[in-house]
C-alpha cells in the first residue's frame, strides 16, 4: 500500500525528471548570468576608480602608477591627505583574531577621516565630500578630470 502511494505521486514518469533537469539548468543559467553581470560591474567600477585615482595622484604631484599597487596606493592617499602613510599597517591587524574587530572599527574611522582630509586638500565642497564617502569611484573621476586643484593640507600651528 505504501509503495502504491509513492508511485501515484509520480504520474508523469520520466517527464517530471526531465522537467526537474530543465529547471536546474535554467536556475544555473540564471545564477551564472546574474553573477557574471555583477562581476562585470565590479570590474568596470574598479577600472574607473583606478583611472580617477591615477589623475588625482598626478594632480597631487605623485606618479600615477602608484595608484595601481594595493596598500601602497592607500599609503600615498594617506600622505596626500596629510596623514601618516604608516596607517596602512593597521590593515595587518585585520589578520589577528579578536583584534580585527577593533582594527575594522579603527579603519572605518581612519578611512572616513582620510576622505574628508583629501577633499579639504582639494578644497572641495561639502557635497563632494559626501559623494566621496558614498561613491568614491565617481568622485575620484570628478577630482581627477575636473577643474579642482590640489592645494595640500594646511599644517596646524602649535
Amino acid at each position: 500500500m505504501g509503495s502504491d502511494y509513492y508511485n501515484s505521486l509520480n504520474t508523469y514518469g520520466t517527464s517530471s525528471t526531465a522537467s526537474l533537469d530543465s529547471m536546474g539548468t535554467a536556475y544555473a543559467t540564471f545564477l551564472v548570468t546574474f553573477f557574471g553581470i555583477i562581476l562585470l560591474a565590479v570590474i568596470v567600477i574598479a577600472i574607473l576608480q583606478i583611472i580617477g585615482m591615477w589623475k588625482v595622484f598626478t594632480k597631487a604631484g605623485e606618479k600615477g602608477w602608484k595608484s595601481l599597487i594595493p596598500f601602497y596606493n592607500m599609503a600615498i592617499l594617506y600622505k596626500i591627505s596629510g596623514m601618516s602613510p604608516y596607517l596602512v599597517f593597521v590593515y595587518i591587524a585585520l589578520l589577528i583574531p579578536i583584534v580585527n574587530w577593533f582594527a575594522g572599527i579603527a579603519l572605518s574611522a581612519i578611512g572616513l577621516y582620510q576622505k574628508i582630509n583629501l577633499m579639504k586638500a582639494f578644497r572641495a565642497s561639502t557635497g563632494l565630500s559626501v559623494a566621496m564617502i558614498m561613491v568614491p569611484f565617481v568622485t575620484y573621476l570628478i577630482l581627477g578630470f575636473g577643474k579642482s586643484q590640489y592645494y595640500g593640507v594646511e599644517e596646524k600651528a602649535n
